[in-house]
């Protein structure tokens, strides 16, 4: 056993259980973890230990990763559930949660057919782990103070991630930087992801200090973007921008307001007009047409083509997280691209590439497409559920549009719409919805849409309820009146 797998046995369960003792004894402390979960989420890579590690498998999970993060969102629901704040429930069961549960009942079950079923268990650990993280952030976050820390951890971590990037291009000399992340496009999707969040804050309600940290991360955040030089994110965080802003600004014409809107028009006309040669040079790499027609080479089409052929031969699909196995082994020969076939669990496969061959990698990727991924992994029946699954969240956040209101609680509901559908966008392009970093940082989003749905459902029901008992009481009056008219000496009683 290695150093580091006898430190993950040992020290991990200490942490838990010392961690847990620490956010019940102190309101502080709790929050401190929030923010430290939220700020060191994309680094999350760098602070795991990894139990069974495959690490040569091109899944989108290859061990049982266990990381320190964990341990504070452990913590923060374990002191959420022990020593709720004071007048909140312990616990409530959080929108959206059945519809995920029946998608992780289906992929157990997928897993259960399917073979190999190890790299399945790998990705149904990390399913697990994201339950946890929804519940603790869920019943963490009850008030506007713990949204307001959410935005400012946010905030932070945007504007780190971004001036890395910076250094990383004009420092390093990074043609397409990565951020923490170690993967460019996955920096494009958390840019896209988190951006709308922070317009939300800015037309909200919040203290001053929380508006300015987001009027810099939304820049930052574009600026990130272009770095990355990803044609899909620089078009989709430009929409999601679009949209969030139309959906939560203020319809009154100002001078102050004109004078903004120009300010931000002058500013992303000149970043446009710094970077328009490198994204031009990388919008002519390839058109759609041989992205999707060409039956030669790995683009997008290749995935869909894949999933297609899987589907017909089986079409419960190959298993939860066996993408790259099956496609290597059977279903890229089959269509023509040469990959070298994985020999089993326990043997590392041949990275060199066959000479002559139309790839660029010895075995396969997993499909640049969330859905052909799905698809082609857990087949039609889990493509609908998982679809049931992201329009459920869609309608939670769409249910925030309306009424148009600068109360943060309701407002930064409106981010979190568009902060999904930036996501979801990107992952029509790629699988990096499932990317460990990025995966962490949507089911923290997802864990505070829950609540902000939830706490508004609760008002409004608290809204309705003293309804009925203000009417007995406008009643009784009147009864009174007639009582005393008429002389009646029997008392009045109410139901």
């Amino acid at each position: 056993m290695s150093f580091k797998a006898l430190f993950g046995f040992t020290a991990i369960p200490v942490l838990l259980v010392g961690g847990s003792l620490l956010a019940c004894a102190s309101k502080r402390i709790r929050d401190l973890y929030f923010v430290l979960l939220v700020f060191l989420s994309p680094m999350i890579e760098h602070l795991d230990i990894n139990f069974f590690s495959h690490e040569w498998y091109r899944g989108t999970a290859r061990g049982f990763e266990v990381s320190l993060l964990d341990v504070l969102a452990v913590s923060l629901l374990v002191s959420a559930v022990l020593v709720p704040r004071r007048g909140k429930a312990r616990a409530y069961w959080p929108p959206s949660l059945g519809f995920m549960l029946l998608f992780f009942a289906y992929a157990c079950f997928n897993v259960a057919l399917s073979d190999p079923q190890l790299f399945g268990l790998f990705e149904l650990f990390k399913m697990v782990k994201g339950f946890m993280l929804v519940l603790a952030v869920a019943f963490y976050l009850r008030s506007e103070r713990e949204l307001r820390l959410l935005v400012f951890s946010l905030g932070l971590l945007v504007c780190y991630e971004s001036l890395l990037a910076l250094s990383q291009r004009y420092v390093d000399g990074l043609h397409r930087v990565p951020g923490t992340l170690d993967d460019s496009n996955s920096l494009s999707v958390f840019f896209c992801m988190t951006a709308p969040v922070f317009v939300a804050a800015l037309n909200s309600r919040f203290p001053k200090l929380i508006r300015i940290i987001s009027a810099l991360a939304i820049p930052l955040a574009c600026v990130g973007v272009i770095l990355t030089i990803s044609r899909a994110g620089v078009i989709i965080v430009a929409l999601v921008l679009v949209g969030v802003t139309l959906a939560t600004m203020s319809y009154r014409i100002t001078p102050r307001r004109i004078a903004l809107a120009l300010a931000i028009l002058l500013c992303a006309g000149v970043v446009a007009a710094k970077s328009w040669k490198t994204l031009g040079a990388r919008f002519k790499e390839s058109s759609l047409k041989d992205e999707y027609a060409n039956k030669r080479a790995l683009g997008r089409g290749y995935y869909i083509r894949v999933a297609t052929a899987i589907v017909r031969d089986q079409w419960l699909g190959v298993g939860l997280n066996n993408w790259s196995y099956w496609v290597s082994n059977k279903y890229g020969p089959r269509l023509g691209y040469r990959f070298m076939p994985y020999w089993g669990l326990d043997d590392e496969p041949s990275i060199v590439i066959p000479s002559g061959s139309n790839v660029d990698e010895a075995q396969a990727a997993p499909a640049h497409s969330l859905a052909a991924l799905t698809l082609g992994e857990l087949g039609i029946p889990g493509l609908a559920i998982f679809t049931l699954v992201w329009l459920r969240w869609f309608q939670m956040g769409a249910s925030f549009l309306r009424p148009h209101t600068l109360d943060p609680m309701r407002r930064m509901g409106v981010g979190l719409f568009f902060a999904f559908l930036g996501i979801f966008l990107q992952s029509l392009f790629e699988w990096v919805y499932r990317h460990w970093p990025l995966y962490y940082v949507f089911h923290i989003l997802l864990g505070a849409l829950c609540s902000l749905y939830y706490l508004r459902h609760q008002a409004a029901k608290a809204h309705r309820l003293p309804s009925e008992p203000d009417k007995a009481v406008r009643v009784l009056p009147q009864r009174r009146v007639r009582q005393l008219q008429t002389h009646d000496p029997q008392p009045v009683t109410t139901d």
